[in-house]
């Protein structure tokens, strides 16, 4: 599973990262709200570690904006403050849950599993179309490379692989992947479409995904260039 950590204390960043990877999660690590925003909108996380006070952006900003765009991915506060009022304002602008600091690892590692639990059996089959591979054993994409794809995005390509020949629509889509969301709109599918084609151009396949926001969805032969 693949997580976002935005920490701005540099040795408390280090420590938790390195934690998180000795336990098996794929981490991107930042140190500022502007770099947190834009890993956010440029990959498909499992879930994200905002510190509310950084600098550049603060970790409310980052998630007030986030959710605005339309980005559920869950996600986890981590503050040095503990008064109600904080946790209050973290929880109405969409945080899924709240750790102050100083923490004990073993809770915060508690908290991610908590948060990011699977409450689906993707079965053990590995799905083919043209020259890609989906993998629920590992949740990778394959064509000439491989990538890892976040819990949303396997989800996504899986609906899509399951009907190669079907044009899917947003509501489709919404009603598939994202049923336990009703918040969830147009944006969020648009979104996570451009994530996944961005990762088939990446790992070198003959693939795209056809569609325009609002619209149906379907993996098709990209045009040559």
């Amino acid at each position: 599973m693949k997580l976002l950590l935005a920490e701005d204390t540099q040795d408390l960043n280090r420590a938790v990262t390195a934690i998180l990877q000795h336990e098996g999660y794929e981490v991107d690590s930042v140190l500022d709200g502007n770099a947190a925003l834009e890993k956010i909108t440029g990959n498909g996380y499992d879930g994200i570690i905002l510190d509310i006070m950084m600098p550049g952006r603060d970790g409310l900003e980052v998630l007030t904006e986030t959710r605005r765009r339309h980005i559920l991915t869950p996600v986890l506060l981590l503050t040095a403050k503990a008064e109600i009022d904080d946790r209050v304002a973290g929880l109405d602008a969409g945080a899924d849950d709240y750790l102050p600091k100083p923490f004990a690892m073993k809770e915060l590692l508690a908290r991610v599993r908590s948060m990011i639990r699977r409450n689906a059996d993707y079965g053990t089959t590995q799905l083919r179309f043209e020259d890609i591979i989906l993998n629920p054993a590992d949740f990778s994409l394959t064509a000439r490379n491989s990538v890892r794809l976040s819990i949303k995005e396997f989800e996504l390509m899986q609906v899509l692989l399951s009907n190669p020949d079907l044009e899917l629509s947003t509501k489709t889509l919404l009603d598939r992947v994202w049923r336990a969301q009703p918040e969830a709109q147009e944006d969020t599918i648009w979104l996570y479409i451009s994530y996944l084609k961005g990762k088939l151009f990446s790992i070198g396949s003959c693939l795209t995904i056809s569609g325009v926001s609002g619209g149906s969805f379907r993996l098709v032969k990209a045009v040559e260039p």
